[in-house]
């Protein structure tokens, strides 16, 4: 058995105690008169200046007060950070929430989830699936290995017999192998057409058209970054796949910076701003998802554990509820089914 790393077994102390007082104070109140009080649904996101997460707290929202509950919104300060995460995992279920939803920033915050379960909480992972079946009771998501296969078979499509040359660089969140960076990744590769022998994991392939991956953070700044390390391992450089598309919007700096505007440039969101570099050329394409509905009906999970304990169950065929995709670009390709950027910003976010 591997050992806890000092994060978690400070969270889960803390947790253990949490839960103390927390049944000390249902002690107090049982022995009081009854106490009328709306339930309480939890949001908590990696972070609050991401468009797509800004989306989420408003469809989270909208949907609590709709359906009468309380409503309380965290958020990190990074992705791969879950310090914040875990002080509002114990936050929430010491207010007594019924339910949590969570895009986790990695799969440290899995041990306190599991012990707000057993204590009763409906948690939903929004997004990011974590890697313990355990530390959730549904994931409400896109199916993100469709949302990079979408754009690999775009990209392979759109250059035709040149894709059997073509030199990929890969712009990723990071090197954990979080759940979503791992599906975007692989999806893209596969939908390109190169073998991945390991769908779990990030870089199994030894196909020489990818040049490599690169830590982009998801962020504009990681993408400039990203760009000019793989321009300076391969300067031929023309397919870049990314993560998303503030980390898209850093690749194009970069790439204009040097000189290379016959660039592909691939990307995986749908916000507003996203559909706008579909609209201007930026982005060639890009795969939409859906945030706000993601949130809301996690929201209406919750209402329906608080009235009678049912629990969400997967899509058809899936391990998780499907909030879909859709492929945005105004350069369509046969085979692959799309939407234009008009529609795209009708639909988008941000």
């Amino acid at each position: 058995m591997s050992p806890r790393n000092f994060e978690e077994d400070y969270a889960v102390t803390h947790f253990k105690k949490t839960l103390l007082l927390g049944a000390a104070a249902i002690t107090l109140m049982s022995a009081s008169a009854p106490v009328m009080a709306a339930d309480l649904a939890c949001l908590i996101t990696k972070n609050n200046t991401n468009p797509f997460f800004v989306k989420m707290k408003e469809g989270a929202e909208a949907a609590a007060t709709a359906a009468g509950l309380d409503f309380k919104a965290y958020a990190g300060e990074k992705d791969g950070d879950a310090s914040p995460q875990l002080t509002a995992i114990e936050n929430c279920v010491l207010a007594g929430a019924k339910g949590i939803l969570i895009t986790p920033s990695n799969d440290s915050v899995g041990p306190l989830l599991k012990e707000a379960r057993d204590a009763g909480v409906l948690v939903i992972a929004l997004d990011t699936p974590l890697a313990d079946p355990e530390a959730q009771d549904m994931t409400f998501a896109t199916d993100n290995f469709e949302a990079g296969l979408l754009i690999g078979k775009w990209a392979a499509a759109t250059l035709g017999d040149a894709a059997a040359d073509a030199k990929i660089g890969m712009l990723d969140i990071n090197k954990d192998n979080i759940s979503v960076d791992v599906a975007r990744d692989t999806g893209f590769l596969v939908g390109f057409g190169i073998d991945v022998p390991d769908l779990t994991v990030m870089g199994s392939e030894t196909d020489p058209r990818v040049i490599g991956h690169e830590i982009s953070g998801a962020n504009p700044e990681g993408g400039v970054m990203s760009v000019e390390n793989l321009l300076a391992k391969e300067p031929d450089m023309n397919v870049v796949y990314t993560i998303n598309e503030p980390a898209a919007e850093g690749a194009y700096q970069a790439l204009t910076k040097a000189g290379k505007s016959d660039v592909l440039v691939v990307s995986v969101d749908g916000g507003c701003p996203g559909i706008a570099s579909v609209k201007v050329g930026v982005i060639g394409a890009t795969s939409q998802q859906y945030p706000l509905l993601m949130a809301s009906k996690g929201i209406e999970a919750i209402v329906a554990y608080a009235k009678d304990g049912t629990k969400p169950v997967a899509s058809d065929g899936l391990s998780f509820f499907n909030t879909g995709v859709n492929l945005v670009t105004d350069h369509p390709v046969e085979g692959v089914p799309s939407i234009d950027s008009d529609k795209g910003m009708e639909l988008c976010w941000g």
